[in-house]
């Protein structure tokens, strides 16, 4: 009897085997896991050992990934967060699309295409890839930097504009009929339902997801809520899909509303394997539609057009990357990861259908933008190489890296006002200290006053550990912003238990969640200065020195006191102002009763003082 094996578990073996084979050996020779998914993809296509011919399936299906991903970035971004970045999403947004888009089309128009081809092959060229640039800024830890922060924001746009250019191709068309049989009423109501669509995503995120996922959280079965976090993202790309806008924007949409959510680092937890699944699908289905045999008719051509596109799309990326003071240690990374193109010029150039794209120039093109994906991480390697590397020779103080195991005893993350303080008092008693900051501007000015700083991102667990963090007895977490450090704390915690951490809270949200992690040591950065300040003000009214200095202390260990109070409750926020309101009144009740005592103790006239005070 033969058995045969079912197409999607041959298909499974098939993309597995291929990815646990090649990956590995793509990392181990330095070219990253990008090129190796890729390159698994050639490998196992129709251009490779033909194992796999359903290319456009599995191109559709893996697209899903990118749409993880999205989901994922818009939960590190709080609503507030994004809206401070309206200026850069669609000021420096809108110029590099239609920079790009305007070079590119005379440049075609000038190569001798119709006006039609040349705008659509610009507008899906002016496009970069959001997978593999957002994978390699998270690689690199570029995401917080000024290069990560503007290559956000310029992709986000992209991942918008692809709406309006979606709906500019049936305009282009030769033949007008697709046009002819839409009424003005059948787009009003198309109009309606997109706004319907978002609107439900919005007040949905807004106020029926978190009761939902808190109802599922209490059921207390971690697949189910890992079901329910996928079923999230389905749902509304689906919804998207179902009106016609990008599913990768819906669940970026989804993703910032539910940032502010206590479940957001669950739900980052239960899709981030998916994501990378899929995402590495989906490069090995870029690789399988690179189509060789358009290469092979043309080579010349390919590579002109390949080589062109790309340089062009470098010069005007790179001209904003000045005009955004974008550092120049980070600009040629910035640069070639924008400079390549995107998995939507696929959806732009197969919706163009015949009448705008003929069908072998849709052809090239894809394949054109298929090799600038393969060869952007081998440009990228040669770009660490050797560009890169050349502005370390040139400026070794503003990029140093550390590079040889250190064997301080303190290491201290961030360098800022707060850290620098740190370090000066440390310093000042001849202890040998590490520092850590990935800002190069920073560094190049405190290594002008002598101090020994390193560049590096401290979320990194392989710097920390060269950092010296497995044999120091203290690891200082002073960074500026409040999820690395956090990030920064959960490293040590996992990977050095030994080394005792002294961490700066930014307010008192940030030093509940350091309790959260059993850090003993916190300070709130401007708590105690403050403290001194209400302390000069009552000296200043008139009040006796050691009275304020008391007054200063009361009211430090009460705030102090009320801190570990509140904090049992901080997740639910009617509690948490509940007891903050009952400690406070308590707090200044008593404060009123020993007054009112030392004015009975005391032979001074305090009734004229506090004439005096008030007038």
């Amino acid at each position: 009897m033969e058995h045969h094996l079912p197409g999607w578990l041959l298909n499974s073996l098939i993309y597995l085997g291929a990815a646990v084979l090649v990956v590995p050996l793509s990392k181990a020779i330095g070219l990253g896991s990008i090129i190796g998914y890729l390159a698994a993809g050639i490998a196992i296509g129709p251009w490779g050992l033909g194992l796999v011919t359903n290319v456009e399936d599995i191109l559709h299906f893996a697209e899903f990934g990118v749409v993880l991903m999205l989901f994922l970035v818009g939960l590190e971004l709080e609503p507030k967060r994004l809206w401070s970045l309206r200026g850069p999403i669609f000021g420096w947004g809108s110029a590099q699309v239609l920079g790009c888009a305007a070079i590119l089309f005379f440049a075609g128009c000038l190569a001798g295409a119709s006006w039609r081809v040349a705008l659509v092959a610009a507008l899906g060229l002016a496009l970069s890839s959001t997978a593999i640039a957002l994978q390699v800024f998270g690689e690199r830890n570029l995401l917080l930097t000024p290069s990560g922060q503007s290559g956000f924001s310029i992709l986000l746009f992209q991942d918008v504009a692809a709406i309006p250019i979606l709906a500019l191709l049936p305009l282009l068309a030769i033949s007008h009929d697709v046009d002819s049989g839409v009424s003005s009423s059948d787009r009003l109501i198309e109009g309606l339902k997109i706004v319907a669509v978002i609107a439900a995503i919005v007040i949905g995120g807004r106020l029926a997801l978190r009761p939902l996922l808190r109802w599922i959280a209490r059921s207390r079965t971690p697949e189910i809520f890992t079901a329910a976090s996928l079923l999230l993202v389905v749902a509304i790309a689906a919804l998207m899909q179902f009106i016609g806008l990008s599913m990768a924007l819906g669940a970026f949409l989804a993703g910032v509303l539910l940032a502010e959510s206590e479940y957001r680092r669950e739900l980052e937890t239960d899709i981030e394997p998916f994501k990378g699944l899929l995402l590495g699908l989906f490069f090995i289905a870029v690789g399988m539609s690179i189509d060789f045999g358009v290469l092979i008719a043309h080579p010349l051509l390919m590579a002109a057009v390949v080589i062109g596109f790309m340089a062009l799309k470098a010069a005007v990326i790179y001209g904003l990357a000045k005009l955004m003071h974008v550092p120049y240690q980070q600009r040629p990374v910035f640069t070639l990861l924008l400079a390549q193109g995107g998995e939507f010029a696929f959806v732009v150039f197969q919706a163009a259908g015949p009448d705008v794209l003929p069908a072998n120039v849709a052809s090239f093109l894809i394949g054109a933008v298929a090799l600038s994906m393969l060869i952007s991480p081998l440009l990228l390697v040669a770009v660490d190489k050797w560009v890169l590397a050349r502005h370390t020779v040139q400026k070794p103080s503003s990029m140093e890296e550390i590079s040889e195991q250190q064997d301080a005893k303190v290491v201290i993350c961030g360098f800022g006002r707060y850290g620098q303080i740190i370090g000066r008092m440390l310093s000042a008693q001849g202890l040998k200290i590490t520092v850590l900051d990935h800002d190069p501007d920073t560094i190049e000015s405190l290594r002008e006053f002598g101090f020994r700083v390193f560049y590096g991102d401290a979320t990194r667990l392989d710097l920390l550990r060269t950092a010296g963090a497995g044999t120091a007895k203290v690891v200082v977490v002073a960074v500026d912003d409040m999820e690395q450090s956090l990030k920064i704390v959960d490293l040590l915690r996992d990977n050095f238990p030994n080394a005792k951490i002294v961490a700066r809270a930014r307010n008192v949200a940030h030093l509940y969640h350091l309790l959260d992690r059993k850090i003993e040591s916190i300070e709130r950065e401007v708590f105690e200065s403050s403290l001194r300040s209400a302390r000069s003000v009552l000296e200043g009214l008139g009040w006796p020195a050691h009275e304020a200095r008391e007054t200063a202390m009361r009211f430090r260990l009460r705030n102090i006191q009320l801190m570990h109070e509140t904090y049992p409750h901080y997740k639910d926020r009617a509690k948490l102002i509940a007891v903050a309101k009952e400690g406070r009144q308590q707090f200044q009740e008593q404060m009123a009763r020993e007054r009112e005592e030392r004015r009975e103790r005391s032979h001074v006239d305090w009734d004229r003082i506090d004439d005096e005070r008030t007038s």
